[in-house]
């Protein structure tokens, strides 16, 4: 017979799709405190099915927020450039206000210039602008499935270079704005190969796998062709169709796989504050 704290730790919960494509918001469940294995397993599929789930009304510390982010999977080391929770960092802190504007508003996938790139994240509202600072996400596979054939067989056979060189170009961050220690970064980190299409290793299904943030060209094209193509990809990902946007509030949790989606944060809230942490989990090598 099940105790009463494993029946609380494995309580039901209500999954409600945003939309028949991508993202999902759960209810139910208060994350601040261990999930039981069933509800774990319920998350994880959840995530599968859906991309992207949000829960709301959340209290974490960093300690639950670790708790959280550790039933995926191993987390990743410490971002080289954000700033973290110096208890806790492997907990990276997005900050912005009026000195530091909002430098995300553009479609990526998380750190691709990483030769394992991020299985997913775990990004917690910590303080939340009073109107704006929406994130939108969206689905690679949906993307892929609407390619016609032709394109998505040309599409099979390329792989793309990935790099964190463009955090040079920020001037919100003490490593961005150090020369010497940028070039530390980029020793530790090289550009990566990945294929523009990658197979997602739980589900099978097939999803583009190249960012306007993080890549920087196709190999093996001339880079007229290859700015082409990725021009066409990156205009698709811009599809309403493919999207869900998402409101955040104080206390907001999103965790999105990152195998399968790309995210743009709006920044119609500058100058106003906003202030969240994220956490990425381990990813393996795509193919």
């Amino acid at each position: 017979m099940e105790s009463r704290e494993d029946i609380m730790q494995n309580a039901p919960f209500e999954t409600v799709p945003m939309n028949p494509v991508i993202g999902a918001e759960i209810h139910g469940l208060d994350l601040s405190k261990p999930l039981g294995e069933r509800t774990v397993a319920g998350i994880k599929q959840a995530l599968l099915d859906h991309q992207v789930i949000f829960f709301r009304g959340q209290e974490l510390d960093p300690d639950s927020h670790m708790r959280l982010a550790g039933i995926f999977g191993e987390l990743e080391p410490p971002h080289p450039i954000f700033p973290k929770i110096e208890s806790h960092p492997q907990i990276a802190v997005l900050e912005n206000d009026e000195n530091r504007p909002p430098e995300t508003n553009i479609w990526h996938t998380d750190v691709t210039w990483r030769d394992k790139p991020p299985l997913g994240s775990v990004l917690y509202g910590a303080e939340i602008p009073v109107s704006g600072g929406d994130t939108m996400w969206a689905s690679m596979t949906a993307l892929y499935e609407a390619l016609s054939p032709s394109m998505q067989k040309m599409l099979e056979g390329l792989r793309a270079v990935h790099s964190i060189a463009v955090f040079a170009n920020s001037g919100n961050y003490e490593t961005s704005q150090d020369a010497e220690k940028m070039m530390d970064v980029l020793k530790l980190y090289p550009p990566q190969s990945h294929p523009v299409i990658r197979t997602h290793p739980e589900t099978g299904k097939k999803a583009l796998f190249v960012n306007s943030t993080f890549t920087t060209h196709i190999e093996g094209l001339p880079l007229d062709e290859s700015a082409a193509i990725l021009k066409f990809l990156y205009e698709k990902v811009k599809t309403p169709e493919f999207q869900v946007r998402f409101k955040w509030e104080k206390g907001s949790v999103a965790i999105w796989d990152n195998r399968a989606t790309q995210h743009y944060a709006v920044a119609d809230y500058y100058p106003q504050y906003r202030r969240m942490h994220r956490i990425t989990i381990n990813g393996d090598v795509p193919y």
